[in-house]
C-alpha cells in the first residue's frame, strides 16, 4: 500500500510545463499585472540577495578574527 504513495521525481519545469503555467497564470493574475507581479517579485529576490550577502559578510568577519589568531598560534608554533 505504501509503494502507492511514492512522491514523484520532480525536476527542472522545461518548455511545455511552463507554458501550462504561464496559461494559468495568466488566467489567475490577468495579463496586465504579470509585469507589475514580475516587477515585484524581482525587487524582492534582489532585497533577499542583499540580506544574504551582508549576512556573509558578517559571519566572514566573524571568522576572519579568528583565523587570524589562529593564523598567529600557528607562527608561534612553528617557532
Amino acid at each position: 500500500m505504501l509503494e502507492l504513495l511514492t512522491p514523484a521525481q520532480l525536476g527542472i519545469p522545461g518548455g511545455p510545463e511552463l507554458l501550462i503555467i504561464l496559461a494559468v497564470a495568466v488566467l489567475l493574475f490577468g495579463a496586465n499585472k504579470i509585469p507589475k507581479l514580475a516587477r515585484s517579485s524581482g525587487e524582492a529576490l534582489g532585497e533577499f540577495k542583499k540580506g544574504r550577502e551582508e549576512v556573509e559578510q558578517e559571519l566572514e568577519e566573524m571568522r576572519g578574527g579568528k583565523s587570524e589568531r589562529r593564523d598567529a598560534d600557528r607562527a608561534v608554533d612553528a617557532e
